[in-house]
C-alpha cells in the first residue's frame, strides 16, 4: 500500500497569531515546502458524525485574498459534492450561493 506523508508547519509570534504556514506532501513533485497564507483542513468523523476544522490565515492574509479564497473553496466544495452524490440540482445551488457571495463582496469593496 502507498502512503503519503502531509505535513504543515505554522509559525507564530509572540501573541500566538500565525506569521507563516509552510506545508509539504511526500507526493508532491514540488522539492521544498511550500508558503500559504491560510489554509482549511476538515475531517469528518464517522463515529460522531461531526466535522472537525483546522482554520488558520496568517497576519499577511489580505480581505481580498480571503475572499477569493473563501470563493474558491466553496466552489470546490460544490465540485466535490457533485463528484460524491450527482446531485445536481444542489449542486448548482451551491455554486450559485458561491457566485452570489463572491459579488456581494465585490460589492461591498468598491462602497467602502
Amino acid at each position: 500500500m502507498n502512503q503519503s506523508r502531509i505535513t504543515v508547519d505554522v509559525s507564530l509570534n509572540e501573541g500566538k497569531v500565525p506569521e507563516s504556514i509552510q506545508w509539504a506532501a511526500t507526493s508532491s513533485t514540488a522539492e521544498d515546502a511550500q508558503p500559504a497564507k491560510a489554509m482549511m483542513l476538515a475531517f469528518w468523523n464517522g463515529q460522531e458524525k461531526a466535522a472537525m476544522r483546522i482554520d488558520i490565515w496568517t497576519k499577511d492574509m489580505m480581505v481580498d485574498e480571503m475572499a477569493d479564497f473563501y470563493y474558491q473553496n466553496f466552489m470546490g466544495l460544490a465540485d466535490s459534492f457533485e463528484r460524491a452524490t450527482h446531485q445536481q440540482e444542489l449542486v448548482a445551488e451551491m455554486r450559485q450561493f458561491a457566485q452570489g457571495f463572491y459579488q456581494k463582496f465585490k460589492a461591498s469593496q468598491q462602497q467602502g
